[in-house]
């Protein structure tokens, strides 16, 4: 097994405060916008985010966590197990609010289609966005392109892409990993 180290220490931190930049020019003040991280490892991103844009602006911006277990595509063709479910926090309002959809890695891109039914549940936003760390841009089963990218990987489907947090990993990185034949 190959391993290809594709970001990390200060550059995968300067790439966060690009991503908060960006959402920064395009929502202001963030009082229509709020912040949804997929469970489960799309809340890293999301908290890191959340708290970058209040250091840099002042401001505070809305924060939830979403889980789309019973709303995959594949939940009964892998044999899920429902009790392995996330939990969802979502303790504000979502009508009419410009809604930032947030996850680590953008691969099929069902995740994220499923994410977009899960927020049907919760009222009609007046804009979805998608925001994402790693776009694997070559690999899409549907069409769902990104708002906001940290960067893109070109790989095979056989390639993984392996975003480690230092809160549960104990570092920052993201690597490429190849299986060697």
């Amino acid at each position: 097994m190959k391993q290809s180290i594709l970001l990390e220490g200060a550059k995968f931190q300067i790439t966060i405060k690009r991503l908060c930049q960006q959402l920064i020019e395009n929502h202001g003040d963030f009082s229509n916008a709020v912040l949804i991280g997929i469970q489960p490892r799309g809340t890293y991103l999301a908290k890191r985010i959340q708290k970058e844009i209040i250091a840099m602006t002042g401001k505070d911006v809305a924060l939830g966590v979403l889980d789309i277990t019973f709303y995959r595509d594949d939940f009964r063709m892998k044999g899920a197990n429902p009790l392995a479910a996330n939990s969802t926090e979502i303790d504000f309002i979502v009508d009419g609010k410009d809604v930032i959809l947030i996850d680590d890695v953008l691969w099929t891109g069902r995740t994220i289609r499923s994410a977009m039914d899960a927020m049907q549940s919760f009222g009609r936003c007046e804009k979805m966005e998608l925001l994402v760390l790693v776009d694997r841009r070559f690999s899409r089963q549907i069409p769902i392109q990104p708002d906001y990218i940290g960067m893109q990987v070109d790989s095979i489907d056989s390639q993984k892409v392996i975003v480690s947090w230092k809160e549960i990993d104990n570092k920052d990185s993201i690597v490429l990993v190849t299986e060697k034949k």
